[in-house]
């Protein structure tokens, strides 16, 4: 892989939950970039990429430079931020191994609160529906799995990130637009689903988010809810739905109208500001061709706090009474699975309604939770000292672990003499099968290759109808001489 084999490769890193999946790689970026492990390599990088413009102004040259100053990196799918665990990352040539992640099997451990649904299916939305939660119990909830287990058609979240018509699905949430009447539903696969924790009511310190949806939103979701039984069912809508969708496009469209309006009155043109031209900073080379300092890449924040913190414990129930369950689930899932998705379904399926509490993901393929080739996000903060020999060994892993899969991969092409080189006796067991079988091809082998003359004088056939073998017998001809042999 040449000189930067040791900063080229994949592992995995225990995403936090508040994180979105690319503000972890800007994350990473921030403490590799100015590390003794990836600065000779980046700095090389740089040095290359000024040669390669030519005789240029130094400025443009350090903003060609600037522009490699950060180690590449990608992840190999994205991880919700409210959501936990595996989060696997590619570095430098390793992101091109990168999508063979996108498909493959997950395991989440889902954390679920019975009784109230919200526009999101998890505790960072607003609360649509509240649902009578008493008769939900674990003995239930075991039952209930087993719908939810094998191969399934399986409805996106209201605020999932897929798109109709060109559009986010939660972009006609958000207007209160009405949703197409054909919502794309995914084959996707439920490998294993078992119950793994259990939460009886005053147990455990959940709660319903406070927040409730208004009136626009919750008539969004049960168009959604019910375009999605429809289409589950095969029943047409009523005429009584159908006024309902009609009367709703028409108050979107006026809601629209004094929308834009009002919008219109608060635009204000402002003149474009002009870019001020900086001098050079005491110290900077500033004579054509010399390296200066290099400009550092920008890190944006865009990304943190992306999830409200839960409830404290000590914060009062949305309920009067002892409240409702919790659970917690282990899902094995192939790719494209909505875990968010699957607990709302559940709390349907109860008779009730349900949104996820918490989210962690355990495994992405062979990276699992605390294994060797996982980093734990905290481990940046502890400096290189802490970090750079753990990913060094996790790099060095993926390097031995890839050449070893290509070289077992690459058959070698026999050459013309291996082709015609007779047949082994091993070789012809392998391809018999049996002792029997061997015997007999080895014997009808070593009968073509004996001289014409002693062929001729052991049998009574003219020796000139005789005829001598080209070349010795190839594989191929040894598999139609075993066939015939049985």
């Amino acid at each position: 892989m040449g000189s930067d084999a040791l900063v080229d490769g994949v592992f995995a890193i225990n995403k936090p939950c508040g994180y979105s999946s690319a503000q972890i790689i800007r994350e990473c970026q921030k403490h590799f970039n100015v590390s003794a492990m990836f600065k000779p390599m980046i700095v090389a990088r740089q040095m290359k990429a000024m040669d390669d413009v030519g005789g240029v102004s130094i400025k443009k040259r350090q903003r060609v430079a600037g522009k490699v100053a950060s180690v590449k990196m990608g992840h190999g799918g994205t991880l919700d931020p409210l959501a936990t665990g595996i989060l696997i990352l590619g570095m430098g040539s390793g992101t091109k191994s990168l999508p063979q992640f996108l498909h493959c099997t997950k395991t989440y451990e889902a954390t679920i609160l019975f009784g109230a649904s919200t526009d999101s299916y998890d505790r960072c939305g607003r609360v649509l529906t509240k649902r009578p939660y008493d008769h939900i119990t674990k003995e239930a909830v075991q039952e209930a799995l087993a719908s939810f287990r094998g191969k399934q058609k399986q409805m996106p979240p209201l605020y999932s990130a897929l798109k109709m018509n060109g559009k986010p699905l939660y972009e006609y949430a958000r207007e209160g637009k009405p949703i197409p009447r054909e919502i794309e539903s995914r084959d996707v696969e439920a490998l294993e689903i078992e119950l793994i924790d259990w939460f009886e009511p005053v147990t455990h310190s959940f709660r319903w988010p406070t927040e409730e949806a208004e009136a626009v939103e919750r008539n969004i979701a049960e168009q959604f809810w019910r375009l999605k039984k429809v289409q589950e069912t095969g029943r047409t809508l009523t005429p009584e739905e159908k006024l309902e969708d009609d009367q709703a496009v028409a108050a979107h469209e006026s809601f629209k109208r004094k929308f834009e309006q009002r919008q219109d009155e608060l635009i204000k043109d402002e003149p474009r500001k002009r870019r001020r031209t900086t001098t050079p900073e005491p110290g900077r080379a500033s004579m054509h061709g010399a390296l200066g300092d290099f400009p550092q890449p920008r890190l944006s924040n865009k990304g943190l706090n992306l999830v409200q913190s839960p409830p404290d414990a000590s914060t009062p129930p949305p309920w009067i009474d002892e409240g409702p369950a919790a659970c917690k689930i282990r899902l094995t899932v192939t790719s494209g699975y909505y875990v968010r998705s699957f607990c709302h379904d559940l709390g349907a399926k109860l008779g009730s309604a349900a949104f996820m509490v918490e989210l962690c993901r355990t495994r992405q393929n062979d990276f699992v939770l605390g294994g060797v080739n996982t980093l734990e996000f905290g481990d940046l903060a502890e400096g290189q000292e802490v970090w750079a020999p753990k990913l060094a060994g996790m790099l060095d892993r993926w390097n031995t672990k890839s050449k070893e899969t290509a070289a077992t991969s690459e058959k070698p092409t026999p050459s013309l003499e291996e082709k015609d080189k007779p047949l082994s006796l091993e070789e012809l067991e392998k391809l018999a099968g049996s002792q029997h079988q061997v015997k007999a091809c080895d014997e009808e082998q070593a009968r073509k290759h004996e001289p014409v003359s002693k062929r001729a004088s052991s049998s009574d056939p003219d020796p000139k109808e005789t005829k001598a073998p080209s070349r010795p017998a190839s594989p191929q001809d040894a598999v139609a001489e075993k066939t015939g042999c049985e």
